[in-house]
């Protein structure tokens, strides 16, 4: 047997030139080319190696290399052209030629026509390849010494260049444009569609002839580039693939199905890669990979994305995460940014927030009017109706809305781990659209704060510390997305200060650790005057275990002198017009109190001013509350009750003790009398004289409404189950504000803002000395970005207000501004 191409190395016979005395060209080469005969016909087993080497490596070194290099190429191409191709071309079948002239075949006609052609390629491909490998054995010296000397291809290369041209691409006998090559091109293809298409075909058989045409090149220098399988076939490959898979795409399409259309293109590119392992080669894997990429997903995918009925929007809506999984991934084939995804998703996040808003519109909207229409049915009786339901309907509204956009929040949170992978680029965009669409809703601060003062007061009732953690995580979440932040902080020293001076906080650790919260997303700056509420609180306690000592030490003896708790809160650092009603003269909190409550008043701003001269008291009536101590004559058994009430009601109910039994006062007179602002003093009255568990006056004519002709009598006649009753005060409005408190909030925000602005710009000017116009309006931007979104034309008044003061002076040009700071 003969060895392979490059096996073991052969030592040529130890004979010098004199050894083998003239040669015979002619009878050397005709017994040499009959050797080679015997090999290409198999009857390769009763030649002598030893023998046919020599005489190959004497005609060498007796110079006859060149003429024997040129016998041996010309034998080979009349074997291929006389032997090997009539051989195939006499296998070949009719019906695959007229398949090739138009006729119509069945699949099954098709594909056995076709590995007909296959297999005799098959077979004379690896004939070849076998005799020229046994052949390149024998002539191994004159590849080595003259073929490397005189630059010319080894004879196994210069054969398989003419395989590629006298079997390949010689054209058929009555088809001049038509070669083997070419039709073999078309078989595969054929092949291929087929097997897209779901038919079984002979995958080893592609693969040979696939091999066969990476072993050819069209050049004998055998560069990478120059197989034939990338110069000829992979180019009518792709092409036929990029119009199988636009005509796949449009037909998916059609269908409108996005989840069939993710399956059938992540297979087809799964298949596609199998096919350049198994059946072609694995040069074409990434190649036909951007065919899939380009010609089915990135044409198509942007429509399947925003199918309405399929796409993106009913995979949300319908949790379908292994389709938006898919989805996801071949926007990643196509699109490193994810656009279109991107862009979809946000698209639903902002309709289903708005979605949210609106509900929390209507919501806020309906409860007053269902409420005015349940008084008009009752008439008078409306008095009996809870006080308490519109604002509870409304904070309703307010928690419903936060646990809305927080379980949309989660929602979108599962979405994007189980999903979309985590991706940073979709994060970013589903922060941008919870940002627009909570920004979007004008109470947006209001409600997130209405959410902690509930939680505050008793949603943390009971939980355990890791989910009362949860809990302000989640608002804390929302409290990220939300741009004027310093709206919010408005809103939420207005609801702490009611939790601290009405002692409804249920846990003061809670409060302290929500705090510590917000310090660590918005910064020390935000947080300085709520801590400072903190202290105020703690100081206070101080303050009035002194007072109590110091009285203690003044050995008063009198037994009725009530006792008092004082909160001195820093008016710098409370929010006092959010604490007071805003409308008309509520904002004096004020009022005249009984003498016996004024006494121990002007006894704690004496006993508070020797400690802290220079500083001023003024007390808050709106705020406290006390506890009195009420006898009710009908009542059965102990005649005394607890009554724990507002302040301004202990004002009124104390008037009462020193009117004749049977006697009344008029709105009028107790209004004279007390000083109490007129929205407070309604409200007061409404809690003890309309209010049916609480009427311990009687109000004639009864209504729910207090009008100024109104009187008023102790109620003799008041009784209760209860030994201890708390008193509510009626609400002035919901606890929500309308549209007048709103619009005073936005006034103050507003004011505060342009004054934040002005100590910005200066701050800014104070350092930089001088600044361009634009370079500090971007400058201030940066610094208050944290605290609220300017407003460049507020920026603007703002710097000419500083001119205008001096604070400023404008230099250079008119067409380029620029600042200098004065100091």
């Amino acid at each position: 047997m003969f060895a392979g191409q490059g096996r073991g190395k052969i030592r040529a016979p130890r004979r010098t030139l004199q050894d083998f005395g003239e040669v015979d060209f002619e009878r050397d080469w005709k017994s040499l080319s009959n050797s080679l005969r015997e090999i290409h016909t198999k009857n390769a087993s009763t030649l002598s190696f030893e023998e046919l080497y020599r005489n190959a490596y004497k005609l060498v070194l007796k110079k006859k290399g060149e003429p024997l290099y040129n016998k041996v190429k010309e034998f080979e191409q009349n074997w291929l052209a006389l032997e090997v191709r009539p051989q195939i071309l006499g296998n070949l079948p009719p019906s695959l030629l007229a398949a090739y002239n138009g006729s119509q075949l069945t699949v099954n006609e098709r594909r056995v026509a076709g590995e007909k052609l296959l297999r005799s390629l098959k077979s004379a491909w690896e004939d070849h390849n076998l005799c020229m490998n046994m052949t390149t054995d024998v002539l191994m010296y004159m590849d080595r010494v003259y073929c490397s000397d005189n630059r010319k291809p080894s004879i196994f290369t210069a054969s398989m260049g003419q395989f590629r041209d006298h079997v390949l691409r010689t054209p058929m006998p009555d088809r001049e444009s038509l070669t083997i090559a070419a039709l073999l091109h078309k078989v595969i293809l054929d092949q291929i569609r087929m097997d897209r298409d779901g038919d079984i075909i002979n995958t080893a058989l592609l693969r040979s002839c696939a091999y066969m045409l990476e072993g050819l090149y069209e050049t004998e220098d055998e560069q990478e580039q120059n197989k034939l399988y990338i110069t000829s076939f992979e180019p009518e490959f792709l092409a036929a693939s990029e119009e199988y898979y636009r005509s796949e795409g449009r037909s998916l399409v059609a269908k409108g199905d996005a989840s069939n259309f993710c399956r059938h293109a992540r297979q087809a590119a799964t298949n596609e890669q199998d096919r350049c392992r198994s059946t072609l080669s694995t040069l074409t894997a990434p190649k036909i990979k951007a065919v899939v990429e380009n010609e089915l997903v990135r044409k198509n995918l942007p429509e399947m994305i925003s199918q309405e009925s399929t796409g993106v929007k009913f995979m949300l809506d319908n949790d379908r995460l292994a389709d938006l999984e898919m989805i996801y991934e071949l926007s990643s084939w196509v699109d490193p940014k994810k656009d279109n995804l991107k862009n979809a998703v946000q698209k639903r996040i902002v309709e289903q927030g708005e979605e949210i808003n609106s509900n929390a519109r209507d919501s806020a909207n309906a409860a007053p009017v269902k409420l005015a229409k349940a008084e008009a049915d009752k008439g008078d009786e409306g008095a009996k109706a809870t006080p308490e339901k519109p604002p509870n309907q409304q904070t309703t509204a307010a928690i419903k809305w936060v646990d809305d956009v927080l379980q949309l929040k989660d929602k979108y949170d599962h979405v994007l781990e189980k999903a979309f992978k985590s991706d940073q680029g979709l994060q970013t965009g589903f922060t941008r659209s919870f940002s627009d669409f909570i920004n979007g809703f004008e109470r947006s601060s209001e409600y997130l704060s209405l959410f902690f003062d509930e939680n505050m007061k008793k949603g943390i009732k009971g939980k355990t510390e890791n989910e009362v953690d949860m809990l302000l995580d989640k608002g804390i979440t929302l409290l990220r997305y939300i741009s004027d932040k310093d709206m919010f902080e408005r809103y939420y020293k207005k609801h702490l200060s009611k939790r601290l001076l009405m002692k409804k906080a249920v846990s003061m650790d809670a409060e302290r650790q929500m705090i510590s919260k917000m310090k660590l997303e918005v910064g020390n700056t935000f947080t300085q005057r709520i801590e400072a509420m903190f202290r105020d609180m703690s100081v206070s306690e101080d303050l009035t275990t002194a007072y109590k000592k110091h009285i203690r030490d003044l050995g008063d003896a009198d037994s009725q002198r009530a006792e008092i708790d004082v909160n001195v809160l820093t008016a710098t650092m409370w929010p006092m017009d959010a604490m007071a009603s805003s409308r008309g003269e509520g904002r004096k909190s004020t009022c005249n109190f009984p003498p016996e409550i004024d006494r121990i008043k002007q006894s704690f701003e004496k006993f508070y001013l020797n400690k802290h001269s220079g500083r001023q008291l003024t007390w808050q009536g709106n705020m406290g509350t006390a506890d009195l101590r009420g006898y009710f004559a009908e009542m059965k058994g102990k005649k005394t009750r607890e009554l724990n009430v507002s302040t301004y009601c202990m004002v009124i109910l104390l008037l009462f003790n020193d009117l004749p039994p049977g006697n009344h006062f008029t709105y009028e007179e107790i209004q004279a009398r007390t000083d109490i602002p007129d929205n407070e003093l309604v409200r007061s009255l409404q809690s003890i004289a309309v209010a049916p568990k609480t009427r311990f006056l009687v109000k004639e004519p009864m209504s729910k409404d207090v009008k100024r002709d109104d009187k008023f009598y102790f109620n003799e006649k008041y009784t209760s189950q209860f030994q201890r009753i708390k008193v509510g005060v009626v609400a002035s409005g919901n606890k929500v504000e309308d549209r007048d408190e709103r619009q005073e909030t936005e006034k103050r925000v507003d004011l505060e803002r342009g004054q934040t602005i002005e100590a910005a710009i200066v701050r800014t000017m104070k350092q930089r000395k001088e600044l361009k116009h634009q370079q500090l309006i971007t400058e201030v931007i940066q610094q208050l970005s944290a605290r609220f979104s300017p407003d460049v034309n507020l920026l603007k008044k703002k710097i000419e207000s500083l001119i205008e003061r001096e604070y400023l002076e404008r230099v250079g040009d008119i067409d380029r501004p620029a600042y200098r700071y004065m100091a």
